[in-house]
């Protein structure tokens, strides 16, 4: 989401009020949850430093943007994140004596797991928006700068220029350009993934775009557009690619000013350039009940949660009846096929203004807990941008639970409740219109499901139907806390399955359904 956006899409639409009087009301309700770090004001990245000497094998590093002039601030743990302290500010060295720039935007910082062009496998790449004011201290120009370290981050030097923009952000007809993203491809050729304004004439409010480069980021190919949708409205931007574990490359962006406002969708790629057509949205990641995460997203692929691994997308807030505040995060263990799944994001940050969380970073350690930095606004000015705060929390992701407000509803709708796993339920109702469809992906065999409901009073339990089988019914315990859990075993097929929770004799409140038994993929692309 680029500066212009943030000053013309919210005003043109209404969305700040509706986002601020939300944030209000959740974060009176909701406590925040991280550990702070430093002041900032989002797009955090993180990399693990995985080859040179031994003494850097394993640490961290992360840089995220910070209000003023002072670069891009860069961080180190040697604890797998639990510990961090400041090493230094990255700045603009093709400006060094000019006070009007400075290395200050989005960046990006990541380590080649193999050599590109003269640069050896282990070097450190970070890409960020270096930015040039006019007189008046406003932004007039932009330049996708990229650095390198071969020390591992100890020392950064200048490598090139991706591309350059110009004009105020807030004005309609600038030529901004916004949000590097670098990957080395299988051959060692580098890609350069951003944001671009500068297609306007062309009916593209804002497209996506990569150049490719044969010499390891010294020079920069033509540009190729990746998504580009017509009629000069819609805003496709920050894009993210991760690899998958089947080797392909999955993108997520953020789709402003679209129908549905900020809404992610996700296209895939064999070799990383080609895309499919630019004018084809890709899909929109998306529950069964039809909520999505909106704005900022980004997409990671992790060697956990069944046989083909999880992507995990994170987002800056979410549509269609969704958690609002960006504090959960969207699952898919199908390679992105099918239907996406929320879990709730280690770090629950404050929503008072629309620039908290954006661009999250999300690392899966070696004891099977993920790390999760991202920014959040602050208790003493929520609306301001430039006090936001960087807030990390490591915490277990389940991704066998499947949560019942993500489910397809037939007679049930989502509710907030406290008790929750995920703060909300689905209220089924009763006799045979009442169903909750899960379809879920597995590597076959037998399992244990594990339905967690509650009823309303009246003695009630639900059933349970596999691939248009109802099972027998099982074992019903009850806990401490008023919650009853239904146990059943089933033989589900490889690939996708249809588990539906059908309404009993009363209403009753499904938590989630909980699939035990698949055995998790190993190891990365």
């Amino acid at each position: 989401m680029t500066r212009s956006t943030f000053g013309l899409s919210l005003l043109s639409l209404g969305l700040l009020a509706a986002i601020s009087t939300h944030a209000d009301a959740q974060d009176s309700r909701e406590p925040v949850v991280g550990t702070h770090l430093a002041d900032g004001s989002g797009y955090v990245s993180i990399t693990l430093i995985e080859h040179g000497a031994a003494e850097d094998k394993g640490r961290l590093l992360m840089a995220f943007e910070q209000d003023g002039m002072g670069g891009v601030p860069l961080w180190e743990s040697r604890d797998g994140g639990d510990h961090w302290r400041f090493l230094m500010n990255v700045t603009d060295q093709t400006h060094a004596k000019d006070p009007r720039w400075q290395l200050r935007w989005q960046p990006h910082i990541t380590e080649l797991q193999r050599a590109s062009g003269d640069l050896p496998a282990g070097t450190l790449v970070l890409s960020a928006n270096a930015t040039g004011n006019d007189p008046k201290g406003h932004v007039v120009e932009e330049d996708l700068q990229v650095y390198t370290s071969t020390d591992a981050g100890k020392t950064w030097h200048y490598r090139s220029s991706i591309v350059k923009g110009g004009g105020h952000p807030e004005d309609k007809d600038n030529k901004g350009v916004w949000e590097s993203n670098i990957h080395v491809l299988d051959d060692g050729r580098m890609v350069a993934y951003y944001s671009t304004e500068q297609h306007k004439a062309e009916g593209y409010n804002q497209a996506l775009g990569h150049k490719v480069s044969d010499d390891g980021g010294k020079h920069w190919g033509k540009e190729v557009l990746d998504v580009a949708i017509p009629g000069g409205v819609q805003r496709p931007g920050m894009a993210i690619v991760t690899r998958l574990g089947d080797g392909r490359y999955a993108m997520t962006y953020e789709n402003i000013d679209g129908p549905k406002n900020g809404q992610v969708f996700i296209k895939f790629s064999r070799d990383g350039l080609d895309w499919g057509d630019p004018q084809h949205h890709g899909e929109p990641v998306m529950t069964l009940s039809g909520f999505w995460p909106a704005a900022c997203p980004v997409a990671q692929w992790f060697p956990v949660g069944g046989p083909e691994g999880v992507i995990v997308v994170s987002a800056e807030r979410g549509g269609g009846g969704a958690e609002e505040g960006g504090r959960d995060l969207y699952w898919n263990n199908a390679s992105g096929r099918g239907p996406w799944w929320e879990v709730r994001a280690p770090v629950q940050k404050r929503t008072g203004n629309i620039h908290a969380g954006w661009t999250q970073a999300l690392l899966l350690r070696d004891d099977g807990s993920f790390l999760h930095v991202t920014t959040s606004s602050s208790p003493d000015k929520p609306e301001s941008v430039a006090h936001n705060e960087v807030l990390f929390n490591t915490a277990k992701l389940d991704f066998h639970r499947y949560e019942a407000e993500d489910a397809q509803f037939n007679s049930a709708v989502a509710v907030p409740d406290p008790k929750a796993s995920n703060f909300r339920k689905a209220r089924l109702g009763q006799g045979p219109d009442g169903r909750l469809r899960f379809v879920i992906n597995s590597n076959g065999g037998t399992h244990a499901l594990h339905v967690r409901f509650a009823d309303l009073g009246l003695a009630a339990r639900p059933d349970v139907v596999v691939n248009g089988a109802r099972l027998p019914e099982g074992s019903v315990s009850k806990a401490d806390d008023g919650w009853e859990v239904l146990d059943v075993s089933a033989a589900l097929l490889p690939g996708f399955n249809t588990i539906d929770v059908d309404g009993g004799a009363h209403v009753v409140d499904v938590d989630y359904l909980q699939v035990d038994g698949d055995t998790p993929v190993t190891g990365k692309p």
